[in-house]
């Protein structure tokens, strides 16, 4: 490691220091602060941001970046970490220091303005907030620049290397299949109705199925925690500090659940990441495309499996006994049922990626202004209708049920249906190994978790994306497994 290299590794560390800084203050407000405390917060959040974009764009910076590519890289790792600073630093470099505490400061307050507009379901309460991050959205873009639409600009932000001309096509390729598979899942399900989960399933009997679930799987609880929120998340904190969150219904006892599976996922994801190389990009992960892949890799391929179910139904039935006249069946048939829902987030496997597509509809209108703000709600119903056949009855089961776009993440929602397409290509290719299949199907998963890491964790950000989808697999990121898995699963 030669001395320039040492020194920008370390510049980047203490960039990452304030930034999981400012997670803490960002988890917090997410799940403690008290409502007249936001503006503070807001300002707090804004300053941090500002000094990460000071550090990471002054001169001291880019000449100890510049004296570390002069002198080269002496490994493949290194050669990585390289390539993403440089990338950072040209990104960073475009913006500047008062567009990033401005940007930081309007996500504050957006995400308070948002919580109002769902509870009292008015997009007009939230509408001025998003307009400024749309305006925001767009400046950056501008200023980060693009090939083809501004939308490329912003998902380079969550999926390194892609495209929107390959999410199109991608997109393009696999809705016709995706919907008329929905409609035969639904149609079957509707054929033979299953049972619904009735009676009270109280929260501290969830705590203690959800816990004891992500514990066996591999979540490390000396390294990370699970708290309440209004929309699940999980963060890092630190190299031994990964917080997941949920929320709780007393009426369901798998929404909690199914969200800890998801969350345990991503937090499963950062564990195994190299402690050793927290703050430098080999330490960190190398997409969301690839992140929700573990999610949904263990909350869908493994929580909503029969091998899975045949181990943790018993104990499900000792902490609920209102399921001991259910049978294995009844409750598989229930978890895996195929309805159209307004909320995406509760969306079964084979009708969750419709969602995703009308936002990346509504999305790319937005950014090519093709769409004004005032009209997202009509034109979220008008969409809607056409995936789903059903008009929404209010913005909150509308355009207000999310809150990406109040945390400027304009750009984020392809990475979900990549990261299902993804889990299910991955899932397949670890399975094909004949011991992680048998270990699957006796509810141990230890295998499935080791393979995992080995092929995805441990490599950080040091292959891109698809490089990374390729070794993995052996193929770039493409529909057919995933189309499979549901057919196999809902037909």
């Amino acid at each position: 490691m030669s001395e320039a290299y040492h020194s920008l590794a370390s510049k980047h560390r203490e960039i990452v220091l304030i930034h999981s800084t400012a997670a803490i203050l960002d988890w917090d407000q997410e799940t403690n602060l008290p409502r007249k405390a936001l503006n503070y917060r807001a300002e707090q959040l804004s300053y941090l941001s500002g000094r990460i974009h000071q550090l990471s764009t002054n001169e001291e910076y880019l000449d100890t970046l510049e004296a570390a590519e002069d002198i080269g890289a002496v490994d493949t790792t290194q050669r990585a970490n390289l390539r993403e600073w440089r990338h950072q630093f040209n990104r960073s470099k475009k913006l500047s220091k008062g567009l990033v505490e401005r940007d930081s400061k309007t996500c504050s307050l957006a995400k308070s303005a948002w919580i109002e507009a769902r509870k009292k379901s008015d997009f007009s309460i939230f509408a001025p907030h998003f307009s400024a991050l749309l305006e925001l959205a767009k400046e950056k873009s501008q200023r980060w620049g693009y090939e083809d639409e501004a939308y490329d600009a912003l998902l380079d932000n969550y999926e390194r290397g892609a495209h929107t001309k390959d999410i199109v096509q991608v997109f393009g390729e696999y809705e016709p299949a995706l919907a008329e598979l929905a409609r035969a899942a639904v149609e079957k399900s509707n054929i033979s109705p299953a049972r619904d989960l009735e009676g009270h399933f109280p929260i501290s009997a969830q705590k203690v199925l959800n816990q004891e679930i992500a514990e066996s799987i591999g979540f490390d609880f000396d390294s990370g925690r699970i708290d309440t929120t209004t929309h699940p998340f999980c963060t890092t904190l630190g190299p031994h500090d990964i917080r997941l969150t949920t929320r709780y219904d007393e009426a369901d006892f798998t929404a909690s659940l199914f969200g800890v599976m998801h969350e345990m996922g991503h937090g499963l994801y950062e564990q195994g990441l190299r402690a050793s190389d927290f703050g430098l990009p080999s330490g960190t992960a190398a997409s969301l495309g690839i992140h929700e892949s573990q999610s949904l890799l263990w909350e869908a391929h493994v929580g909503r499996s029969p091998s899975f179910w045949k181990h943790w139904f018993p104990r499900a039935q000792e902490l609920f006994p209102q399921l001991l006249d259910w049978s294995l069946e009844e409750f598989l048939q229930t978890i895996n049922r195929a309805k159209y829902s307004f909320i995406r987030v509760d969306a079964d496997e084979v009708t969750y990626d419709l969602h995703i597509m009308l936002r990346f509809d509504i999305e790319r209108r937005l950014l090519n202004n093709e769409l004004k703000v005032a009209d997202i709600p009509a034109a979220w119903n008008e969409r809607f209708e056409q995936l789903f056949g059903m008009n929404p009855p209010s913005d909150a089961q509308g355009c207000l049920q999310d809150i990406h776009w109040a945390m400027g993440g304009l750009g984020y929602f392809p990475t979900y249906t990549l990261g299902n397409l993804n889990a299910s290509q991955l899932f397949h290719a670890a399975t094909q190994k004949e011991e992680i299949q048998k270990a699957f199907n006796e509810a141990n998963f230890t295998p499935l978790l080791d393979w995992m890491k080995l092929h995805i964790h441990t490599h950080g950000s040091v292959y891109l994306p698809q490089e990374l989808m390729l070794q993995a697999s052996g193929e770039k990121t493409n529909a057919n497994y995933h189309l499979e898995h549901l057919k196999l699963r809902y037909t």
